[in-house]
């Protein structure tokens, strides 16, 4: 009976210690969703929308020091907002440390809560790319929240890219930069391939009736069930998860069972919107520090393309490249912040604030 008491006990002073641990580790300021009007926003078409909607999500104090994140393709603000990341970087004393940073994450053009095809306008919507999203975000940062400064830029696959555009763009206006899962080169080779595969499947489909359909085709689910699996998740990775054929139809029947909540215009126009990216003309604009952060295992932007020969143009630029194993998920890697994190913060101490 002693000694079921004293088990008991201590299982219990184990639960206890493990519960203050894990609210240790996400004890950061609850996030805030908030949406901003751009008036007479034109895009490079030349196209103008007059009430254009920006969605965002913040972490901390206004009056912190601000930090931009930007999201990947698909995603939004809030998706931040997940076990393996906020609660990696946000807490007391980690990287982007609530309690001093302002951290803010905005919705990108056709994602989130801001304006998007599905709103109304379908596949009238503006046809879009990075260079108009980069202006949403700076107009958000500038006008909506009055912000002069950033001390740090940073993003995660189409937000990476997106980085890369800041420095150019904006040189000045920020501290630092870590573009991650990412590179800056021209949309091309596989990763363009994928994409464009991705898109026609969707514009083919007798369902999609040229963006006007009354139906979700069903061609949008597929397609973007077999666009991750082919390009995230890493060699060793997905082996780990489907070591046999039964483990891999049972993956992916279960990807595709779940219900297809997005729409097919706003998944066509997301990946298409990546399709004139290239910085690499003007990488010698970039001013700021750069962190570079892949994974060896990265589908998309794949080391062997050239990673050091990139960061050789930029006066003040590393790697931080992540090396393969089963615990990666190739291009899905950088989405987790403790193969990352460490070097991030001891990046921003080596650089002055400005």
């Amino acid at each position: 009976m002693i000694k079921k008491i004293r088990a008991s006990l201590a299982i219990l002073s184990l639960s206890i210690v493990g519960a203050q641990a894990a609210d240790l580790v996400t004890h950061y300021p609850t996030p805030k969703e908030a949406v901003w009007t751009a008036k007479t926003f034109k895009f490079h078409t030349g196209e103008t929308i007059e009430n254009l909607k920006l969605g965002y999500t913040t972490v901390g104090d206004a009056k912190g020091i601000p930090v931009l994140f930007l999201h990947g393709t698909g995603g939004s603000g809030s998706g931040l907002i997940k076990p393996g990341f906020a609660d990696e970087l946000f807490g007391p004393g980690q990287a982007l440390d609530a309690s001093k940073y302002f951290v803010i994450m905005p919705d990108a053009i056709g994602t989130g809560q801001s304006s998007k095809p599905s709103d109304g306008l379908k596949a009238k919507f503006p046809l879009y790319n990075y260079d108009d999203m980069v202006l949403g975000q700076y107009r958000l940062i500038t006008e909506g929240l009055g912000l002069k400064h950033l001390r740090l830029v940073m993003g995660n696959s189409m937000g990476g890219m997106q980085t890369w555009l800041w420095g150019i763009k904006y040189p000045d206006f920020m501290d630092a930069l870590a573009p991650m899962a990412s590179l800056p080169i021209e949309m091309s080779g596989r990763n363009w391939i994928m994409r464009r595969m991705l898109t026609d499947s969707i514009r083919q489909d007798p369902l999609w009736k040229n963006g006007d359909y009354t139906q979700q085709p069903p061609s949008a689910q597929f397609a973007i069930t077999y666009f991750q699996f082919a390009m995230s998740g890493g060699n060793q990775g997905l082996y780990a998860l489907a070591p046999t054929r039964a483990a891999a139809d049972k993956l992916i029947a279960a990807r595709m069972n779940v219900p297809f909540t997005g729409d097919a215009n706003d998944l066509l126009y997301q990946w298409d919107s990546s399709r004139d990216y290239n910085p690499s003309a003007d990488l010698e604009k970039i001013v700021a520090p750069v962190l570079m952060i892949n994974s060896a295992d990265d589908e998309r932007n794949p080391p062997e393309l050239g990673l050091d020969e990139q960061l050789k143009r930029i006066k003040n630029a590393k790697l931080h490249l992540i090396p393969a194993s089963a615990k990666t998920s190739g291009h899905g890697t950088t989405g987790q912040a403790r193969w990352w994190k460490n070097e991030l913060s001891d990046f921003l101490k080596s650089i002055p604030k400005t």
